[in-house]
């Protein structure tokens, strides 16, 4: 395939035809006619060899490859508005726009917030929009990155990418204040034993490693997937649940829950702002960049830092 002979404005006519199922609604949508997204349509239809559109009674569906297209259109739509949004000067006192960040809800609350009331001071007209990473981010990382503006994760998850460290933390345990087998510590006993509340993703990946090779099995009782979600969970119970220190500290104000230090020397968390080396050179991202890295040096400091 040619790519020098294809017309990129088809991609916008391919999203808005497979979101809106309606030809009109489509035109509408971009600013084009009814007849001009018709003759769009047929350009795409000749082009895929298939219908994409197919009529059921008085309406619209997707064909198959209309229904794989979907998402797929979506992505390279949002790749295509990220290249020619591109600058090679950025004022972030004028500038309008929004960054995607994919962050679990632990980045969000811990550095997140900081990242957002600088924003709100430097540059008035930026937008920050966190979305939660999805699952497939471990094995789609290219495609996620080349959608999005940054991904928030510690060190250990991903790789080949690059990024810039914001702040460290630490892993401890949370269990209920009023908790009748655990008393100031806990033993590696206690953590084969007793009910576990766990993060349902694979992001804490290093710290869930770390515990296999201590030949730990957590017993799940509940799984959550949030991580803010882990206080309410504990409380009240015997289950406990491994959590980053800096969300702890925000977090056990509003349920009866204790901190307790882990049965072993825990593996460091760092986290990081990774992103697609499309953007390396922007000097939109390279602002958003320093940003982040200044407001996570200038997150407090944790108790042994």
């Amino acid at each position: 395939m040619n790519l020098a002979r294809l017309d990129l404005n088809l991609v916008v006519a391919l999203r808005a035809l497979l979101e809106e199922r309606n030809v009109t609604h489509a035109g509408q949508r971009v600013g084009l006619s009814q007849p001009a997204m018709s003759a769009a349509l047929a350009r795409l239809r000749r082009h895929f060899d298939d219908d994409l559109l197919a009529r059921v009674g008085g309406h619209y569906e997707l064909t198959a490859l209309g229904q794989v297209l979907l998402d797929r259109t979506s992505t390279a739509y949002d790749v295509l508005e990220r290249l020619f949004s591109s600058q090679a000067d950025f004022d972030p006192a004028k500038a309008e726009r929004e960054f995607r960040l994919l962050a679990s809800d632990y980045a969000v609350a811990v550095f997140g917030t900081e990242l957002a009331r600088v924003v709100h001071e430097e540059a008035p007209g930026i937008r920050l929009r966190f979305t939660q990473a999805p699952p497939t981010v471990v094995d789609d990382t290219a495609t996620l990155l080349s959608a999005t503006d940054g991904l928030l994760m510690p060190h250990g998850v991903i790789s080949d990418f690059p990024a810039t460290d914001l702040y460290d933390d630490r892993w401890v345990f949370l269990v209920a204040q009023d908790h009748p087998g655990v008393e100031d510590r806990l033993t590696r006993q206690d953590l084969a034993r007793l009910p576990w509340v766990t993060y349902q993703r694979t992001y804490d990946a290093p710290a869930v490693r770390q515990l296999a090779m201590l030949g730990i099995e957590p017993r799940v009782e509940v799984s959550v997937d949030s991580f803010q979600l882990l206080p309410l969970m504990i409380a009240g119970t015997r289950r406990l649940a491994l959590i980053q220190a800096r969300l702890a500290r925000l977090l056990t104000p509003i349920a009866a829950v204790r901190v307790v230090e882990p049965p072993y020397e825990a593996v460091p968390l760092r986290e990081a702002l990774w992103w697609h080396p499309v953007h390396t050179h922007d000097a939109a991202h390279i602002w958003l960049r320093d940003t982040a890295a200044w407001v996570g040096a200038r997150l407090p400091r944790m108790d042994g830092e």
